[in-house]
């Protein structure tokens, strides 16, 4: 095996990997390619992009390759994260053709998407640069690929939000009208779980006087404009509070350079892993 992506664990990416391969060959193997190459053809392989972007994947592929070809030879590979224009040559590989074209499309397919997740990401990095803002992604992923997905953000430049449910502590709007305030809220996320990172979400600048009355880590400004993220900040500079502030809510790349002019932490985009297009990467045989 050629090991896990970053600090994802093997097991994790083989899962992964594993899933994809299965609705590929649970009807059988290779019908086209077993009738249209001879076994013992053996051929080099380029995988370039079509696109200018950013790649991650590259561990992917190398996995996909790894389960279904087992021996190759790795002529060339890019390192991940790099910028990328059509005509690179991102891997490049010796195998058996047969096994080659079996793999290629589930490897196309996770290198593709992390690519276009790590692509966006950057553009939104790319937009902010020259200001101390981050660029952060969240919990609205495609199901099975949340650890590779913010891999990929990461890839791109950008910093990673809580990856589940128990990682953090992330007080949203409807925990708020539960507990029946913010600070009934934050008191009893405290209570519950000490010792996990608190951040709660506000829809008011009085809200946000509740979080800093408790002393808030972080605070979550949901559909703020430009004009209230700059009283946020000013008000928690004004109390010399040591709380973070990240926006999100419906935030646009045309838009990024103006909140993050605002003096905030943290943009929260959600379209980083939920709506990223896919990096147009093909596989050709030379």
């Amino acid at each position: 095996m050629n090991g896990g992506i970053g600090d994802i664990d093997q097991d994790d990416l083989l899962r992964v990997v594993r899933t994809a391969l299965e609705e590929d060959l649970r009807y059988g193997p290779d019908a086209t390619t077993a009738a249209t190459v001879s076994a013992d053809v053996v051929a080099t392989a380029t995988i370039s992009p079509r696109a200018f972007g950013t790649v991650a994947g590259i561990p992917a592929v190398r996995a996909v390759f790894d389960e279904v070809i087992g021996a190759y030879e790795v002529l060339s590979t890019m390192d991940e994260g790099t910028k990328v224009r059509p005509g690179d040559d991102v891997l490049v590989v010796r195998a058996p053709v047969r096994a080659l074209l079996t793999a290629e499309r589930t490897a196309l397919n996770l290198l593709c998407h992390l690519s276009g997740v790590a692509t966006a990401t950057a553009a939104w990095v790319a937009a902010v640069a020259g200001t101390d803002v981050r660029i952060r992604d969240s919990r609205k992923t495609l199901p099975g690929l949340r650890l590779l997905e913010k891999y990929a953000v990461r890839q791109g430049g950008g910093v990673n939000h809580r990856l589940g449910l128990g990682d953090a502590v992330l007080i949203k709007d409807n925990h708020v009208a539960a507990a029946g305030s913010v600070t009934a809220a934050l008191r009893a996320a405290r209570a519950q779980a000490p010792e996990l990172p608190c951040e709660v979400e506000v829809d008011t600048l009085d809200q946000l006087e509740e979080a800093l009355a408790e002393k808030a880590e972080l605070v979550l400004l949901d559909n703020f404009t430009p004009e209230r993220c700059v009283a946020a900040v000013r008000r928690v500079a004004d109390l010399g509070a040591p709380t973070k502030l990240e926006v999100s809510g419906g935030l646009k790349l045309a838009d990024a350079r103006v909140y993050a002019e605002t003096g905030v932490d943290y943009l929260s985009v959600g379209a980083l892993t939920h709506s990223a297009p896919a990096l147009d990467l093909g596989l050709d045989l030379g």
